[in-house]
């Protein structure tokens, strides 16, 4: 799997995300003039780790990915878009993968699940329910 290219790969999902995530990481890193060493000390790591986790190697876990990714202000959303397109069998867009800030497109899915939440809570009314209280 390459940037430019993403599979959806059927054996493990999160190796296709932690592979992705790695390049995208890297390619935040380098455009930022930020060092491997810098980055490593900001979350907690060595320079040879980061090395690693930009290479896709397996032993960083999701929680890892997301920290590199606030470290470098970015987003996590990436993980997530990939890992729900990749259970829904969808494919995603080359574009999106190119975008440095999602944030539009995080408000519009958050837009929708709220709708939604909105529309289930009235239906649930309606039928004389009592709607889920927030936690």
């Amino acid at each position: 799997m390459t940037l430019q290219s993403p599979q959806a790969i059927g054996g493990d999902i999160f190796s296709s995300i932690k592979e992705l995530s790695g390049k995208l990481v890297e390619r935040w890193r380098r455009r930022d003039r930020i060092s491997q060493r810098s980055l490593g000390k900001a979350v907690g790591r060595t320079e040879r780790w980061i090395r690693e986790l930009e290479g896709g190697a397996g032993t960083a876990s999701l929680e890892d990915h997301i920290r590199c990714a606030h470290a470098l202000r970015r987003s996590s959303s990436h993980l997530f878009i990939f890992l729900l397109a990749v259970e829904q069998k969808m494919a995603v867009p080359h574009e999106l993968l190119l975008l440095d800030d999602l944030w539009e497109l995080e408000r519009d899915i958050l837009d929708v699940v709220s709708r939604h939440h909105a529309v289930a809570v009235a239906r649930l009314a309606s039928r004389g329910g009592t709607a889920p209280r927030p936690a």
